[in-house]
């Protein structure tokens, strides 16, 4: 049951901010899972969630496809190399440039304001999904493939209305998920009782979290993702 209920609130949290894995992970480890099987599993439990949520956001992601589609792909590709980075290096590598990275990206979130004249300039200039977008959502498709917390909140830099832009969040870190989780299916260990339940539960909070967290204004929001981005840090460096 404990684990049914992280689940729904990894989905409300992955649906409205990200960082949901925070919440699930720690239990896995808790109930004695080893720290690999506890990740794979949980990334394969939270891909219906994902899917819930995403369809929770249709109405925000209509006509965003141009902008979807390219992104994409850079967290596909990202999500593969985190998912064989897991399998094949310690986790204290990886781990230890994570919390550096979530720092980074809670900083621009901040001073999201003084950044959009810039913004606006690489929107005007069809730059928006260029070269820079695309590395950073690939970063953050690796980042994915490896843990798969807070890995949302770099997108959310992307200068647009919040909730369209936490749409398209929901969509590319659902994909990630699932690009590595076929990975770990295919080379990895998996608790498919554990999987289930987190997946049952993800998906009823994907579906809480698409409908309440799009009501949420964008102060609201904004201080939700910096409250949650502080917590992954204090959670990794633990």
């Amino acid at each position: 049951m404990a684990i049914l209920l992280a689940g729904v609130a990894a989905g409300t949290i992955n649906t409205v901010v990200g960082s949901g894995t925070l919440i699930t992970f720690p239990l896995l480890l808790a109930f004695g899972y080893a720290p690999v099987t506890a990740n794979v599993s949980n990334t394969i439990g939270l891909v219906p969630g994902s899917v819930a949520g995403a369809v929770g956001y249709r109405r925000e992601l209509a006509g965003q496809r141009r902008r979807v589609v390219p992104l994409a792909v850079a967290s596909a590709i990202g999500g593969v190399i985190g998912a064989v980075l897991l399998l094949t290096l310690p986790a204290s590598a990886f781990k230890a440039i994570v919390p550096v990275f979530i720092a980074v990206a809670l900083l621009l979130i901040v001073f999201q304001k003084r950044l959009t004249p810039l913004l606006e300039k690489r929107r005007a200039t069809g730059e928006e999904n260029g070269v820079g977008a695309r590395v950073g959502v690939f970063a953050s498709g690796v980042y994915g493939g490896y843990f798969g917390a807070a890995q949302g909140i770099l997108g959310l830099t992307i200068d647009d209305e919040l909730q369209r832009v936490n749409a398209v969040k929901v969509v590319l870190a659902g994909l990630v998920n699932l690009i590595a989780g076929i990975v770990f299916v295919a080379a990895a260990h998996v608790a498919w009782d554990v999987a289930a339940l987190i997946a049952a539960g993800s998906t009823v909070g994907g579906m809480l979290g698409a409908r309440y967290g799009r009501r949420l204004p964008p102060a609201a929001l904004k201080a939700l993702i910096v409250v949650v981005g502080i917590a992954a840090i204090v959670k990794l460096l633990a």
